[in-house]
């Protein structure tokens, strides 16, 4: 994977993969502005999957949890070029334009855009810039991703409702999130934060409603779910694993027998 990256980080990120892919991380901090050169990506979040194929563009919406799956061709590559929309730059070109949200935008991680010419330049251009030197380059990827602002206003207006849509999240329902969601593999700071809460007040209010701390309640509910899908459901251990939240095949299976008595492998082949 190649990044075009200030300091601070990443602002243009040309990913390439020749064998199939799940991310570790899903969380999405900003929009993030994707072309998919070859191979194929597929989103998802606790409802609905998202397919992106060769010529495909999306924006990923930021504050959103997803499970990333990176298929690349047979015999080829896996290329995409992603740039992320600063906050701090979308403020900006907010008020200098004075622009309304109509609307608060639907759900969902994944917006998919039809095919432009304008796109298709751009992403093109932004090609040439997988060469230019990392460092000190602030400025000019900042024009980059005004340019690629504008450029999303003008094909698709409807946009500014998403793009401009500032709002953190606010405080939730603890226990229909995390039922939700707790396959997420991510850092108790994003739950709290996706909860509308600080992590001190994430901790407190989980044991209240669960019961019990966050690290052993994600613990066990991972494991009856991974005990779940490969009895009832046939999946291999191999399948169910990174689906429930676990990064690490070894670890679930130690956590999986010191929980049930048996490895999930001896389970699937019941």
């Amino acid at each position: 994977m190649t990044m075009i990256k200030t300091d601070a980080k990443p602002k243009i990120v040309y990913s390439c993969y020749y064998t199939r892919s799940r991310e570790g991380e899903h969380f999405i901090p900003e929009h993030v502005f994707s072309y998919q050169i070859s191979g194929e990506m597929i989103a998802s979040d606790w409802k609905k999957n998202y397919h992106s194929k060769p010529g495909d563009f999306r924006i990923s919406r930021r504050n959103h949890l997803a499970k990333f799956v990176k298929i690349p061709p047979e015999g080829g590559e896996f290329k995409v070029i992603s740039l992320f929309l600063d906050q701090e730059i979308l403020r900006e070109i907010y008020q200098e334009y004075k622009l309304t949200i109509d609307k608060k935008p639907q759900d969902g991680i994944i917006i998919q855009l039809n095919p432009h010419p304008l796109y298709q330049s751009f992403m093109t251009s932004l090609i040439s810039y997988l060469e230019v030197e990392q460092e000190n380059n602030e400025v000019l990827f900042n024009l980059k991703i005004k340019e690629a602002v504008h450029l999303l206003l003008k094909v698709n207006p409807e946009l500014k409702d998403v793009l401009f849509d500032f709002n953190e999240p606010g405080k939730i329902d603890l226990e229909a999130f995390m039922n939700k969601n707790f396959h997420f593999n991510v850092h108790l700071t994003r739950f709290a934060y996706l909860t509308g809460r600080s992590l001190a007040t994430f901790k407190r209010d989980f044991q209240k409603v669960f019961q019990e701390t966050p690290g052993h309640w994600l613990l066990n509910k991972r494991l009856q779910e991974a005990y779940y899908l490969i009895k009832e459901k046939g999946k291999a251990p191999s399948e169910v694993y990174l689906s429930v939240g676990f990064e690490d095949l070894s670890h679930f299976s130690f956590s999986f027998k010191k929980k049930f008595g048996i490895v999930p492998s001896s389970l699937f082949s019941k």
